[in-house]
């Protein structure tokens, strides 16, 4: 039985819901947009390119300048500072950018501390097949739960580990597929991603990540997008913690296009997120690393770099809780294409397909008739990696806990054992409700992936077993005589 809105303290609560809905009780109680134990306050909406949202926030009134963005002198002798990431002449819809007012300027700083810092042997950033730390592989393969360290302090930044990718962050385009493991916080150290785009999938642990615009708290059953070179850093309040990245390059994330769904379905742009200003003022010894290209590089200044006293702009960073995610599908028969998952995209330079998809399987009806209900056996185009943040997901050849890691390849063979194919052939199955106190991911891709050393060399790695498919009858074979009765008859009736 689902839990009652009144009792849903326990972040773990949100796990058994069948949708975000259930904790209006009817309307009976007043409803709320974030979860019971989230210490922060949000805006709504979404920085769509095809709806550009422009947000505001000021934590002491007052301070926005209307009318323009850079006075000669802004309110309390702050600095007005541009962050632009996109040409100057990008389209109205296409222009992304934030007016902030701080203390100082993110120029204030002290300078880069030698050259780089030593690589990340776990991190990966060039996917091209000539890079002799990646691999090509057709082999469907997994890895379980990759172990969160218990000695030394393993921060957000230095718990990265590069699972997949393809293209190079310098082309500016392609993508990297990443997991973190944390077991403690960033300490007066943010990290900026000067490549691309984070999409942060938490899977064991909260996250309470402190960006220029303001703090977001990130539970596992949401997502936050952090973008192309804002400053961040991550606390981890529940102790040790896990989870997936989808970082892209040359692109964004934006709310996929409804077609034929009308203006509602799917992730609403309204169930969208964004922080509000909160300002540190502190003269402390801090260190910022920057991710180009891949490498580490490091810079230092002696107050925080989070000294944002407002805002205004329609680069901002989100969240999302998965939860409330409005499902579509067959209230018919067959299936629908996996596109109906679709939470965020990303485009490509093909205008006919997407650099990244990232597609939710959670709670649902599942009501087709006379339809084949697994999955069907197919294959296709995208190179597909799963994860699972927490309950059950089925489809997969072994256990895949939460945690794990599942990757196929374009035009590899897709399907289910001849057990369940069997089963779902002879009996009609029930309407029900299906991955109930479950939520599954896809980061799925047009672009081939190619695997890391990290990945490769893993005692997490396994293969699907391809036994599971040895058992699969040629039921066709027990129809011989009828087939070649029927074939004689239609040349039979050729003749004639």
């Amino acid at each position: 039985m689902s839990p009652a809105a009144t009792d849903l303290a326990d972040p773990k609560e949100y796990q058994k819901i069948f949708h975000w809905a259930e904790t209006q009780k009817d309307g009976t109680i007043p409803s709320f947009r974030t979860r019971r134990n989230d210490p922060y306050k949000y805006q709504a909406g979404f920085g769509n390119s095809k709806t550009p949202s422009s947000f505001e926030s000021e934590a002491v009134p007052g301070t926005i300048p209307h009318g323009q963005n850079n006075p000669r002198n802004v309110r309390f002798g702050l600095y007005a500072e541009q962050l632009t990431a996109t040409a100057f002449v990008a389209p109205r819809h296409a222009n992304k950018r934030s007016w902030l007012y701080r203390a100082r300027p993110a120029v204030a700083h002290q300078g880069f501390v030698g050259t780089e810092l030593p690589d990340n042997p776990d991190t990966e950033s060039n996917f091209l097949p000539l890079n002799p730390r990646i691999h090509v592989s057709p082999t469907q393969l997994a890895w379980h739960p990759f172990e969160i360290p218990d000695r030394g302090d393993v921060d957000f930044v230095s718990g990265l580990k590069t699972i997949a990718g393809s293209g190079d962050p310098t082309l500016r385009e392609g993508l990297a597929t990443h997991v973190y493991v944390a077991n403690s916080s960033m300490k007066q150290k943010a990290f900026v991603n000067s490549d691309g785009e984070f999409l942060i999938v938490p899977q064991q642990g909260a996250l309470d990540i402190q960006t220029e615009f303001g703090s977001l708290f990130v539970q596992p059953g949401e997502i936050a997008v952090i973008q192309r070179g804002l400053r961040f850093r991550v606390e981890i309040p529940d102790g040790p913690s896990r989870g997936y990245i989808l970082e892209v390059w040359g692109t964004c994330f934006e709310l996929p296009e409804l077609g034929p769904l009308g203006a509602n379905g799917l992730a609403n742009a309204r169930d969208f997120l964004s922080p509000v200003a909160q300002y540190e003022i502190v003269q402390e010894p801090w260190e910022i690393v920057y991710k180009l290209g891949g490498k580490f590089f490091r810079s230092t200044q002696n107050h925080s770099p989070f000294d944002v006293v407002a805002w205004h702009g329609n680069y901002v960073p989100y969240k999302y809780d998965l939860t409330k995610f409005v499902n579509v599908g067959s209230i018919s028969v067959d299936h629908i294409d996996p596109s109906i998952f679709c939470v965020l995209t990303a485009k490509s330079r093909d205008l006919t397909a997407p650099l990244a998809d990232f597609l939710i399987f959670s709670p649902r009806w599942d009501v087709a008739s006379h339809t084949y209900r697994p999955p069907y056996y197919h294959r296709n185009v995208a190179s597909e990696l799963m994860g699972l943040i927490y309950g059950n997901y089925g489809g997969r050849s072994d256990a895949f806990k939460p945690g794990s890691v599942s990757f196929e390849c374009g035009m590899v063979p897709h399907g289910v054992a001849y057990e369940e194919f069997k089963a779902a052939s002879d009996h009609p199955p029930p309407v029900m409700q299906i991955s109930q106190a479950s939520i599954a991911f896809m980061f799925e891709s047009s672009r081939p992936f190619t695997i890391t050393d990290y990945a490769w060399k893993s005692n997490k790695k396994h293969e699907h077993e391809p036994k599971m498919w040895d058992s699969l009858v040629d039921n066709f074979s027990k129809h011989a005589a009828e087939v070649e009765e029927l074939l004689a008859k239609a040349k039979n009736l050729a003749v004639a």
